[in-house]
């Protein structure tokens, strides 16, 4: 029987000692007087750091002339209209904060709150007015993610600012000892006592590498699947179980133990968020591991790879993730072996698009579309010009759901010739899709609309090609073929003329390799950082605070923070929560900037305070009387239903981390379902077919031709680069009304030249659009691919 070696008592961290550390963001304070204000920062991402341009991830574009985004029909602000609006925001501040439930918490009475306010609105009017550093970066924020960011990030300044001044320097000694996040690998001491061997299997897509190490997996005694998608980790669950190989499944809202084996399970399919850190194990795959580098997500895969405790590890992706592991297995002392795979099928992009026509799609075809609405829109469309039937494959389906319209895509003897489905696809999934076909390339982030990165173009469109077939699908992990089958060639290629060239070269362009690896400080450092400041101090402003001066390693970033502050402030009023229960509450997924989630929020983190009130019946704010109306086809009715759905997940993720107030898991899974079925019955009923959605975004196109050009470019100019967000790109889309968006001054820019398919000017191809159907509600709720991007899955104890 093998066994765990203790490996030396050499610190290896020394080796990477003498590296210049950096913080996570500039400490710098601002010259309005804030104390480690957030907003005494560039514009780099959540976390701080300004990414180099020159190894960004995305295609690399000239630097445009014009900042301009479009929302609702018109220009996005110029920076004359964003200072009006920064500057009414501050005015709402001004109303808001004598009232605010902190003050009294902290003792100080209302005059003094208003004194500390005019000091505060006088210095930062100041740097508005002259768009210093301050103004940028609030400008910044405001052209990627709305007025409401606004009012988080003046909040905080504000409390910096009323706060910080108190502490002493000693204060500021301990915090900034406490918020030395350096040295990751040491959160894990008892992983750090064995010699790990560390399998990294990269490649691209369509070689093989998650074959090789889900079989070692199948021949392991004890071990974990921990994947980026529910659907993926559902799919290695089914398949171990029909294997005969027990198997349990363990999401954030979901837990499936194996039949025979309510407890004390030997094999585990989940999500990354939930790997089991305390359990040893024989074999542990982690797929996807390019996630490394992820903004909002890329914590959990750091924390499976410094932490998980395996004698193997497996880590499957993109060739860009190497150097990156590399460093990652040194800094563990682990043993590092590559494993490099070469694609088995061709891949090769068509000589043109589909120029609109639906009526050109051929029988194994799949159309990539990002947003719920568009999935259904397009299949309804094709249904109703082609006769023919159509697959649809998205994340928020019931994962039976999908198997089974899987298996119908799949199946080469019946009339199902098409698929329709999110960016779920690009993760790994089992389709058999011949040719990949771009309804659009660009993607809601819950704000604005983005051009797609190379990798997840590349990723998406390797799906083309599979070489499983309809027979192989039914085995556990059928064997790649032994060498590249030439005759099975996935295709590529766009629904729209205006996307295709950015497509195309984004298949001939590699990615750069990943910088640094995503971390979130541990439950204790937390617990330990917030113990020094006085009680009733809002725990958003901890959490702020410790990411504003947290020491780091070139080769780490701290993870977004976006809507754990804002759940924090929903839940700040709520007393008797314990730290620990805050720093958990933080992690829910719960979108935190629908107004109706922040009730739902404040009401359920009451009941955990109060520790009883939890049965699902009893939560005022989970509308159930939605179910009692028959479905119906309007957008009105499917918004209500997605919010059901968020609060019956969110309700089901509590239900796991506090049974003994949130006791209705059984009845919540149920109304769960039904709220999905009636979501799919409300989806089939919509009478908006794409072919209108067309026409709508036409028509916004000519109102927005017709507006001024040169409104933005010489104030745009004046500010420069830093308005280009962390990846060397300029914002897109607003994502605040109806969803019929499209992105043109942003796709004209991510071309990469001047020219489409044909050869000929932009301006001339006839392309009748160019962004796909996206919904506020719809893109950033029920679309997995979408939506899981940056909806959280935190276990106890971790941030």
């Amino acid at each position: 029987m093998q066994v765990f070696h203790r490996r030396p008592s050499v610190c290896i961290f020394c080796t990477f000692s003498q590296l210049q550390p950096r913080r996570a963001r500039s400490t710098q304070n601002a010259k309005i007087g804030l104390s480690r204000s957030p907003l005494g920062r560039k514009h780099g991402g959540a976390h701080g750091r300004v990414q180099n341009s020159r190894s960004s991830s995305r295609i690399k574009l000239p630097e445009p002339k014009d900042t301009r985004k479009w929302t609702r029909g018109r220009e996005s602000p110029s920076p004359a209209e964003a200072q009006e609006v920064i500057l009414s925001r501050l005015a709402k501040l001004g109303e808001d904060v004598p009232n605010a439930y902190l003050w009294k918490s902290q003792d100080l009475s209302e005059e003094a709150v208003k004194r500390a306010f005019i000091n505060f609105r006088k210095n930062m009017e100041s740097q508005i007015h002259s768009r210093s550093g301050e103004f940028r970066t609030l400008f910044g924020m405001f052209i990627e993610n709305g007025e409401q960011t606004l009012d988080t990030q003046l909040r905080h300044a504000f409390y910096s600012h009323v706060l910080g001044r108190n502490f002493t320097a000693q204060d500021i000694k301990t915090q900034q000892a406490l918020a030395d996040l350096r040295f990751p690998a040491e959160w894990y001491p008892r992983t750090r006592e064995y010699q790990r061997t560390i399998h990294l299997h990269v490649g691209p897509t369509n070689s093989g590498k998650t074959y090789h190490a889900l079989k070692r997996l199948e021949a392991a005694e004890t071990g974990c699947y921990a994947g980026p998608l529910r659907l993926l980790a559902h799919e290695v669950y089914t398949r171990l179980n029909n294997s005969g190989k027990p198997c349990a499944l363990v999401t954030g809202e979901e837990q499936r133990a194996p039949e025979g084996q309510p407890k004390d399970w030997k094999m585990t399919s989940c999500t990354v968020e939930m790997v089991p850190l305390s359990t040893e194990l024989d074999v542990a795959v982690v797929d996807e591991i390019q996630m490394l580098g992820s903004k909002e997500r890329g914590w959990a895969w750091t924390g499976a790879v410094l932490g998980l405790r395996a004698r193997e590890l497996h880590l499957c992706g993109e060739m860009r993730a190497v150097p990156l592991v590399k460093e990652l297995a040194a800094i563990c002392g682990d043993k590092l072996e590559v494993h490099t795979y070469e694609r088995l099928t061709p891949l090769r992009m068509e000589g043109r698009s589909l120029k609109g026509d639906l009526t050109k799609l051929r029988k194994g075809d799949c159309l990539i579309s990002f947003s719920v609405l568009g999935i259904h829109s397009l299949r309804n469309q094709i249904q109703k010009m082609t006769g023919r039937k159509v697959a649809v494959v998205y994340g928020s389906l019931p994962p039976e759901t999908r198997a089974a319209q899987a298996r119908l895509f799949n199946d080469p003897d019946n009339d199902y010739d098409f698929l329709v489905a999110s960016d779920a696809v690009g993760m790994g999934l089992n389709l058999s899709i011949k040719r990949v076909i771009f309804e659009s390339i660009a993607k809601s982030n819950g704000h604005i609309l983005r051009t797609l990165p190379i990798s997840d173009i590349r990723q998406i469109a390797g799906r083309a090609g599979r070489y499983r077939t309809a027979t192989q699908a039914k085995e556990l992990f059928p064997a790649p073929p032994a060498a590249c089958v030439p005759d099975n060639v996935g295709l590529v290629t766009t629904l729209e003329g205006r996307d295709y060239h950015i497509v195309r070269k984004a298949l001939e362009t590699e990615p750069a390799p990943l910088e640094s690896a995503g971390i979130f400080p541990p439950a204790n450092v937390v617990q330990r950082f917030s113990s020094y400041f006085p009680p009733g101090t809002p725990f958003s402003y901890i959490i702020q605070r410790l990411h504003d001066i947290a020491l780091m390693s070139p080769r780490f970033h701290l993870c977004s923070l976006r809507d754990q502050l804002l759940i924090a402030d929903a839940i700040h009023p709520v007393k008797n929560l314990t730290v620990a229960d805050r720093i958990l509450l933080t992690a829910a997924p719960a979108n935190a900037r629908n107004p109706a989630m922040k009730v739902l929020m404040h009401e359920l983190a009451s009941c955990i305070a109060k520790q009883k009130g939890g049965g699902l019946l009893e939560i005022e704010n989970l509308k159930l009387e939605v179910l009692d109306n028959p479905p119906q086809g309007d957008r009105e009715a499917l918004k209500k239903l997605e919010t059901l759905h968020k609060g019956i997940v969110l309700y089901l993720w509590l239900s796991f981390r506090f049974p003994g107030v949130f006791t209705s898991r059984p009845l919540a899974m149920h109304t769960k379902n039904l709220v999905e079925q009636a979501i799919e019955t409300t989806l089939d009923q919509l009478s908006l077919t794409y072919a209108k959605l067309r026409l709508m975004r036409q028509e916004l196109r000519k109102r927005m031709s017709s507006l001024s050009q040169q409104q933005l470019g010489a104030e745009a100019d004046e500010l420069g680069p830093e308005l280009a967000d962390d990846e060397g790109e300029y914002p897109g889309v607003d994502l605040e009304d109806d969803g019929l968006f499209v992105d043109e001054p942003r796709i004209e820019a991510a071309g990469i030249g001047e020219t489409g398919e044909t050869g000929k000017s932009m301006e001339t191809v006839d392309t009748g659009d160019t962004g796909g159907p996206n919904d506020a509600q719809t893109a950033e709720g029920t679309d997995e691919g979408t939506d899981e991007g940056h909806q959280r899955e935190h276990p106890v104890p971790r941030f």
